[in-house]
């Protein structure tokens, strides 16, 4: 068969995700301070993009002044029709009239805050909470953490500088609770010492405040703090070697294996109590960055809900039309014209994705409000089963839509503030044959039930609570309410019994 080379034109239909269609689903799953980072590198890059601070300065211009502003928002051009036209294939969700000012075909202004204007929303509660002032800050002493804390000690404790550099590497190795989490090994290979000058700086930083620091593990840590005081004697390493006797409370076991009567082992256990299995949590750590939220939900009049974006998490942006006027006019060669063309089209589609990250975020918490009003009305027993693929058939849109847009996003509920996969749990069939049960809501029975038990002879087995369960029309199998119990980290009926006849 002879082989020879040919051209073919094929007409075809295919989906290609462009760059900007990247960016899009990117922006769609940051949360609001990913988000932040993310647009403060766009304002960076980009010349032509420019906060919108019009808000803030308000009422510091003239009247006159408003007339004429010199920064502009997005333009009608053929480029921003074709980003509408994209954004509507990537979300399925943008109403013809969603980008219309009215019937006069004027265009609203196009910024990332404005989704919430266009349902007109009061920004009164929008959660801009007081800012701490210069003198404030001023005023408020970081804790000195762990690290810092051990450096201080190890500069005083006269170690040569090889010495001195295997304690900084030690230090390195421990974490928040005071566990030396690095292997010595690595750190000798790495410092290019002997295993032994290792071990013989470790146990010296053994000695540090607070003791039982550096320890590996949790026997160790109570051994150091048990040699601090002098209280180390046979019995007491006995115990610490059955550290798992003593947490199922098997005192007979226990009893045998220190070779002590009941008094002494009580006595030994109180001791144990007053140690700290975690020397450094009293130190200061690094500050955790506060949650939040993307959404509000008030209660409304008449039983309703009133879901608001969090206005002050959405970047608010603005293209200067009249620096890309003076920029555009002296640009002479090509490659100049090209940076200043993509610099404007990227712009734009930014704007816009930020709009329709807005706009799509609160379409999707709304439509978790309205299927989870009786949550927020009652209480975590009338949540309601719920799964992405309801939410998305709702609103006309994607599971992976939604999927990325529940991802580090937290709704702010007069019930507390719960991340938005919080509402989404599986079901548990009814025995009475009606709507089914949340599994977060049978979780919170089953600890009620739990915590309501009264002596030793009121501990409920798993078995016990799978026919109270199904006395009120939960259908469960035993195994289901162990793995539950398990994951609240609910002891089993023996051990619960076991605590109570000791309490």
């Amino acid at each position: 068969m002879a082989l020879a080379a040919r051209l073919e034109l094929r007409q075809g239909q295919g989906l290609v995700i462009t760059p900007q269609l990247q960016q899009a689903i990117k922006l769609l799953q940051l949360s609001n301070i990913e988000l932040e980072t993310f647009v403060e590198g766009e304002l960076e890059r980009n010349p032509l993009l420019q906060r919108d601070e019009r808000d803030q300065e308000a009422d510091e211009r003239p009247a006159a002044d408003e007339a004429a502003p010199s920064i502009e928002t997005v333009a009608d051009s053929a480029a921003a029709a074709d980003i509408d036209a994209h954004h509507d294939d990537l979300y399925g969700d943008a109403s013809p009239g969603a980008r219309d000012g009215g019937e006069t075909g004027e265009e609203r202004p196009t910024t990332a805050a404005d989704a919430g204007g266009s349902l007109d929303w009061s920004r009164t509660g929008s959660g801009a909470g007081f800012e701490l002032t210069g003198e404030m800050e001023q005023g408020i002493a970081r804790a000195k953490t762990l690290g810092e804390y051990l450096e201080d000690q190890a500069a005083l404790a006269g170690f040569d500088p090889a010495d001195r550099a295997v304690a900084s590497a030690l230090i390195d190795g421990v974490d928040d609770g005071g566990y030396l989490r690095a292997e010595l090994d690595d750190i000798a290979g790495r410092l290019g010492c002997d295993l032994g000058r290792v071990e013989r700086v470790l146990g010296a930083l053994q000695g540090f405040e607070p003791t039982g620091v550096f320890a590996r593990d949790v026997r160790e840590c109570l051994m150091l703090q048990l040699k601090e005081t002098d209280r180390y004697d046979p019995a007491m390493a006995a115990m610490l070697d059955n550290l798992a006797l003593l947490a199922r409370r098997d005192m007979t076991a226990l009893k045998r294996a220190c070779g002590v009567d009941d008094e002494d082992l009580k006595d030994m256990i109180a001791e144990l109590r007053g140690l700290t299995p975690r020397p450094g949590a009293a130190f200061g750590a690094e500050p955790a960055a506060p949650i939040t939220p993307d959404v509000y939900v008030r209660e409304g009049g008449g039983g309703l809900w009133r879901v608001e974006l969090n206005t002050d998490t959405l970047p608010r942006l603005l293209i200067d039309h009249r620096y890309h006027a003076v920029v555009s006019g002296s640009a002479r060669s090509v490659a100049e014209k090209v940076f200043v063309s993509d610099c404007m089209a990227s712009a734009g589609w930014l704007i816009r994705s930020l709009d329709q990250r807005a706009k799509t975020i609160l379409k999707v918490a709304s439509e978790i409000v309205r299927q989870q009003d009786g949550f927020l009305a009652f209480g975590v027993e009338h949540l309601r089963p719920l799964n992405l693929k309801t939410v998305a058939d709702a609103i006309g849109m994607h599971e992976s839509t939604v999927s990325r847009v529940t991802s580090n996003k937290y709704l702010a509920t007069p019930r507390g503030m719960f991340e938005l996969k919080f509402f989404f749990t599986s079901a548990i069939a009814s025995s009475e044959g009606g709507e089914a049960h949340s599994a977060e809501s049978v979780r919170h029975k089953i600890k009620q039930l739990i915590e309501a038990e009264r002596g030793a002879e009121g501990v409920l087995s798993d078995d016990r609570i799978v026919e109270i369960l199904k006395e009120a029309g939960v259908d469960i199998a035993r195994r289901t309410v162990a793995k539950y119990r398990e994951a609240l980290r609910i002891p089993s009926s023996v051990e619960r019994r076991r605590i109570l006849k000791e309490a």
